[in-house]
């Protein structure tokens, strides 16, 4: 089977998207099939051009340059080949091969329900509106699709207002090996002025900067947890510092880190290595994640992989991606008024974790190593493999 594979330009400066991207092409390569990769290419786009002009640039590659490109070039491809594109926000370039066989990977749609209004915490300018249109329509001309879990195909179903010929599920794969790191050998992948704080363990949250990350409820919960701490009878030791992992931290939330308690840490670190995250997992002895919505949630199967218990929030996908082996707390409510009781309840949740027993702790950690095998990426790759060649398969036959 031929395969095209639609990606983002690597001009954006994303990186889990081409890495995504990157899977499927090893992975397709791999089982015998032929992989092309098409993304438009950086002609007008210039990385030390001004901001504005710098996104304005690329907008002309992407569409205008790319589109022309794009039917060149179906002039001479085989009528049999596979499109895949690896996200539903290539939208714009779905029409140009709806009649032709084709499989579109989806994500999450929090950006297309912030474009609805339907999430008040993410207003959307006028803008931003008509981009997500325009994703939403080329998309909704599409047949068949994969989302990463249930409740991204439930919102896919939503925005086509219909269910497609083919809406599968198939789960992310971990992308990478990952898998609980000796303790010495963990605290040696860190800096060195970062081992004496992070030896007794730490708290993790691995994230961006997004608003349904949550990372000020995390704040939030973490100076509760210290005063949570302080109260607690069974509470032995200091008070664990807070590790974030992901963009820099934004000025609003580093006045808040400011204000924490005395007894309270922070360290952040971005554009940190594989192994270095790795071995940051293992030295977890909770990792956090109150994220508002995910389209998945990749952190909490990379968590349980290297042995690190896991809070997170009691709605789906993190559900989904937990499957019963994480302790689970509310989303934190939209009314800025009760966001204090949620702190509270959930810094009392992680000094309760703190304080379990070697033997609870092991199972939950048991608990969570078994879970973490359900995402094998050779079982997702030959998921995809089955769906592609089904896909293509029927749309020959129908020819």
């Amino acid at each position: 089977m031929h395969i095209v594979l639609f990606t983002h330009p690597s001009f954006l400066g994303s990186l889990s998207m081409p890495r995504f991207a990157e899977m499927i092409r090893a992975g397709m390569t791999e089982r015998a099939h032929s992989v092309e990769v098409w993304s438009p290419r950086a002609r007008f786009f210039r990385s030390d051009a001004p901001r504005p002009l710098r996104k304005w640039l690329g907008y002309l590659d992407q569409f205008l340059l790319f589109p022309l490109e794009v039917r060149r070039r179906l002039r001479t491809i085989p009528p049999d080949t596979l499109f895949v594109f690896a996200d539903q926000a290539l939208g714009p370039w779905i029409p140009m091969v709806s009649g032709r066989p084709h499989v579109i990977h989806c994500h999450d749609f929090l950006a297309q329900w912030s474009a609805l209004n339907e999430i008040p915490e993410n207003p959307t300018r006028w803008s931003g509106r008509q981009y997500q249109k325009y994703i939403r329509r080329g998309f909704q001309r599409g047949k068949h699709f994969v989302s990463i879990s249930e409740a991204t195909r439930s919102d896919l179903h939503k925005l086509l207002g219909r269910v497609p010929p083919v809406s599968e599920v198939v789960y992310n794969g971990l992308n990478g090996d990952f898998h609980p790191v000796d303790h010495e050998a963990a605290l040696a992948e860190q800096p060195a002025d970062w081992r004496e704080f992070l030896r007794e363990g730490c708290l993790l949250h691995v994230g961006g900067a997004q608003w349904y990350k949550n990372r000020a409820g995390l704040v939030e919960a973490y100076a509760a947890y210290i005063d949570a701490r302080r109260y607690r009878a069974e509470s032995a030791g200091g008070v664990l510092p807070l590790v974030l992992v992901g963009d820099p931290v934004e000025p609003t939330l580093q006045q808040r880190i400011l204000r924490l308690p005395k007894e309270g840490k922070v360290l952040a670190a971005n554009g940190i290595s594989f192994p270095r995250l790795r071995a940051l997992y293992s030295l977890g002895e909770v990792f956090l994640f109150p994220s508002l919505a995910e389209g998945f949630g990749w952190p909490i199967a990379e968590a349980m992989a290297c042995g690190c218990p896991v809070l997170t929030t009691a709605t789906a996908p993190m559900t989904e991606v937990a499957g019963g082996a994480a302790e689970l707390v509310p989303v934190m409510p939209a009314e800025s008024a009760k966001r204090a009781g949620w702190a509270k309840s959930t810094g009392e949740k992680i000094a309760e974790i703190l304080a379990w027993s070697p033997g609870k702790r092991s199972a939950q950690i048991a608990a969570g190593l078994e879970n973490a095998r359900r995402f094998d990426p050779t079982r997702a790759l030959d998921a995809y493999a089955r769906i592609y060649e089904r896909v293509q398969q029927d749309s020959t036959a129908t020819r």
